[in-house]
């Protein structure tokens, strides 16, 4: 038998350390170190415990008595224990929700979305509330990642009766959240993680979205376009459209803005920061500067006398009108969010530093969210800074004339 450590066997115990040798005087164990033996010819360490009657003994693989005691205490933490029952993933389920209900450190925003993911996982794994947790297999996953990332029928109820339609497949990051769940309910489960089979499936990588924004006329043009649609709210939804891209607010963000918060005099706006942890440190609110756009609009909506508490703007979600705009003006379509890479974009053509960018957004990570994301620029403008671009002769040239 060999050993892993570069000392020599410990064959025989310090003075100070109790032992008791066998009748036969092969093992030495250690009254004040229980489940402990020594094997004396070798010196190597072994653990020992009896489990429902059934004695078990491993090598610890160390002939060192302090390494010794740290391995046997993992040993009898790993083989003491019962294993646990495994009950349905409903069971789970339950139990899960009643975490996630609890859990002080998440905010609401991911409470909802894990319902969410809970919800495309049910949908697309038929019977799995049911199901015990012992049964399930790799090939079961396997199945239901199969489905999950490909179209297929999904049952509604109308009030009277169940309908299929057609189901779009997730995307990589909703498939990666899904299978954390499932994963996390199989271990609820009593699965331990080198038996939970939902382990053996692999996360999908996820692509940067392609980030193809409408230049300043035709964000202009899809305004007027949703200002003269005839809908009932035309203007109001227009004036989100701009406040939103003016800001660089999230929609949940500019939702909770109130004319209490809107300081023309100064020159900013008091935001809510929508992504914040409930365990950061980081401010509550931020302060957006008011850029000469945005100050027009205030001051056009101002001459309606709102009050204090009334919110700037009065819808919550314009998706559709902005669909709408979009198709008609002939542009890709953009939604809420992409307003907020458009204000980005546009401070940066603008000259704005990425850091001052980055705390108008309200990240806080001094502007590496900010490069990744907006250190971009757009064909128009990338076209205009290439022409400053000299080489060879031309470069010469412009030297002489400097």
């Amino acid at each position: 038998m060999t050993t892993n450590e570069d000392t020599k066997p410990d064959t025989k115990p310090k003075s100070n350390r109790l032992e008791r040798l066998a009748k036969d005087g092969k093992w030495r164990s250690f009254p004040k170190e229980p489940n402990l033996l020594q094997y004396v010819s070798t010196g190597i360490y072994f653990a020992r415990i009896k489990v429902q009657g059934k004695l078990i003994r491993r090598s610890l693989d160390t002939n060192v008595f302090s390494t010794a005691k740290l391995k046997k205490a993992d040993f009898i933490t790993k083989h003491s224990e019962p294993e646990p029952e495994h009950g349905t993933v409903g069971a789970a389920l339950k139990k899960y929700l009643r975490q996630l209900n609890t859990a002080h450190k998440i905010g609401t925003n991911t409470k909802r979305y894990r319902r969410y993911c809970i919800k495309a996982l049910l949908e697309t794994w038929p019977g799995l509330r049911k199901t015990r947790v012992a049964k399930i297999t790799e090939d079961h996953c396997q199945e239901w990642v199969t489905r999950f990332t490909t179209p297929g029928t999904r049952k509604v109820w109308l009030g009277n009766r169940w309908e299929a339609r057609t189901r779009k497949a997730y995307d990589e990051q909703y498939f990666n959240n899904t299978l954390t769940v499932l994963r996390t309910l199989l271990k609820l489960g009593g699965l331990s993680k080198e038996k939970n089979p939902a382990f053996a499936m692999s996360r999908i990588g996820v692509k940067p979205k392609e980030m193809i924004l409408p230049e300043w006329d035709q964000f202009e043009r899809i305004v007027k376009l949703i200002e003269t649609s005839g809908a009932g709210q035309q203007q109001l939804c227009a004036d989100l459209v701009r406040f939103l891209a003016f800001s660089g607010c999230r929609i949940s963000e500019a939702r909770q803005v109130t004319w209490a918060d809107v300081d023309l005099a100064r020159g900013f706006i008091r935001v809510r920061n929508a992504k914040r942890k409930i365990t950061s440190n980081k401010s509550e609110v931020r302060l957006v500067p008011i850029i000469p756009a945005m100050g027009e609009l205030l001051e056009r909506l101002q001459k309606s006398n709102p009050q204090p508490e009334q919110r700037v703007c009065e819808l919550g979600e314009c998706e559709g009108s902005l669909t709408r705009a979009c198709n008609l003006a002939g542009v890709k379509r953009i939604t809420h969010h992409d307003l907020r890479h458009l204000f980005a974009t546009q401070c940066i053509e603008s000259g704005i530093d990425i850091p001052t960018i980055s705390r108008w957004l309200g990240h806080s990570d001094g502007g590496a969210l900010a490069m990744n994301t907006y250190g971009h620029l757009r064909d128009k403008h990338s076209a205009a800074m290439a022409q400053k671009v000299t080489f060879g002769a031309q470069r010469e040239v412009s030297n002489g004339q400097n």
